[in-house]
């Protein structure tokens, strides 16, 4: 079995409700992202698939932009945050994600 695949797939399944819930917190720039996803890596979102992520879902809708400039003086940052579309698919994707949760780890730790 190879389960850095399996893994893989795992990922890209949470992966849109990871970014949702992180953006349910506030607004956040691509960085601030990635360093709260590598505090977490199981959850396996890197820099190569965060940004392609983050532009499917400002696409469909469900996020915003907006660039602002750094107070630190370097190049300005994209602020992504949640749209109203975004905050119904997180309220919709929640509970969904709980009952998975649930069903399966009363399969997984019998």
């Amino acid at each position: 079995m190879d389960l850095d695949a399996w893994k893989t797939q795992l990922r890209k399944g949470a992966a849109e409700l990871a970014v949702l819930s992180l953006l349910a917190e506030g607004e956040k720039y691509g960085i601030e992202m990635l360093d709260a996803f590598r505090a977490r890596p199981e959850i396996g979102i890197a820099d190569s698939t965060i940004y392609p992520l983050l532009n499917r879902m400002e696409k469909e809708g469900r996020l915003k932009s907006r660039w602002a400039p750094d107070l630190g003086a370097g190049p300005p940052r994209k602020y992504y945050q949640l749209t109203k579309d975004g905050v119904r698919a997180l309220a919709a994707m929640r509970p969904i994600w709980s009952a998975f949760q649930a069903q399966l780890n009363e399969l997984v730790e019998e």
